[in-house]
């Protein structure tokens, strides 16, 4: 038998050349993205294929959530895992299923599942180009941002980028996430491809059947003049610094109120204003207000100088 040191003697020629190759270093952390990406794998068009990681292009840092806590001690509550008819068992003992009918499973393994994975799961294959406006929004869901993973992947990704620019079109793709398959948008957008998850088509329901219920009446062409005269008073542009979530800052207020002992005032709700019974007096009460939107000027301005959110 030769020993191990004669073994490595003989290197075969290809992989003398595989290991004089540079290899890719992967990139740092991106700014404002989280450390690690929901999806990795590959983007593939043809047989130009890069390396890419998928990250979320929305935060929910800023939310706030609560806890069920024990008046009595003041402790958090432990939601833990119980048979109906055995009591607590161990979270790691517990296994899948589905239900097929009332209170009747398929218990499904983990190698099940294994074995059921596509191809999709690490690569996004690139199926179909598409004009944007040819997909309805009621099919757009969470929007993320796809990066390449390393130098070498960045002329490959930069080509299918400006190329999709150039011809103003959207790529459509799938991969498997989160246990499912989703149909991935991808557009092209400054350096870089934004994604969108797609809902599929089970996901949304028949707009047109939903509809019918709506009576096709005719409105009052008066009043139509008078509520367009309205939507020119408050038109603008679209600046996301300008429109918070109000309910969600009145909450931090209440918390630090409550922090630091004191007692927040009870505030009496505004007057109900939906009872409208002359339409036409309210269209016309309402074209005599302003609108505290600002005006199209004021809001490019600060589009181009958004504010820093106060934390």
């Amino acid at each position: 038998m030769p020993s191990a040191k004669k073994r490595s003697k003989t290197v075969p020629e290809e992989d003398k050349d595989e290991k004089k190759s540079p290899k890719a270093e992967a990139w740092p952390r991106a700014p404002g993205l989280s450390a690690r990406p929901v999806w990795q794998g590959h983007l593939r068009l043809s047989l130009v294929s890069c390396p890419v990681a998928l990250y979320r292009a929305t935060s929910r840092a800023n939310v706030i959530s609560f806890h069920l806590i024990n008046p009595e001690t003041n402790n958090r509550v432990r939601m833990i895992p119980t048979d109906p008819e055995t009591g607590p068992v161990e979270r790691s003992d517990l296994v899948r299923g589905y239900e097929i009918e009332k209170n009747r499973y398929v218990i499904v393994s983990d190698e099940e599942l294994e074995s059921v994975k596509l191809e999709t799961t690490h690569t996004l294959d690139i199926e179909r180009f598409v004009d944007a406006t040819s997909i309805d929004r009621l099919f757009f869901d969470d929007p993320y941002i796809l990066m390449p993973t390393d130098e070498m992947a960045v002329e490959a990704y930069s080509v299918i980028r400006e190329a999709m620019s150039e011809l103003d079109r959207v790529a459509l793709g799938r991969l498997t996430m989160h246990t499912r398959e989703r149909l991935m948008a991808l557009e092209p957008r400054s350096k870089g491809l934004i994604a969108y998850t797609l809902r599929m088509r089970d996901e949304v329901v028949n707009l047109e059947r939903a509809l019918e219920s709506i009576p096709d009446k005719k409105p009052n062409r008066e009043m139509v003049g008078i509520a367009q005269k309205i939507i020119e008073q408050q038109e603008g542009a679209f600046v996301p610094d300008e429109f918070r979530d109000r309910y969600e800052e009145a909450l931090r207020e209440l918390i630090r109120m409550k922090e630091h002992g004191r007692t927040p005032a009870v505030i009496a709700p505004p007057a109900d204003t939906t009872n409208v019974i002359d339409l036409m007096a309210a269209l016309k009460q309402s074209l005599g207000k302003r609108a505290p939107a600002p005006s199209v000027k004021r809001a490019a301005a600060a589009s181009r100088s958004p504010k820093k959110r106060s934390r």
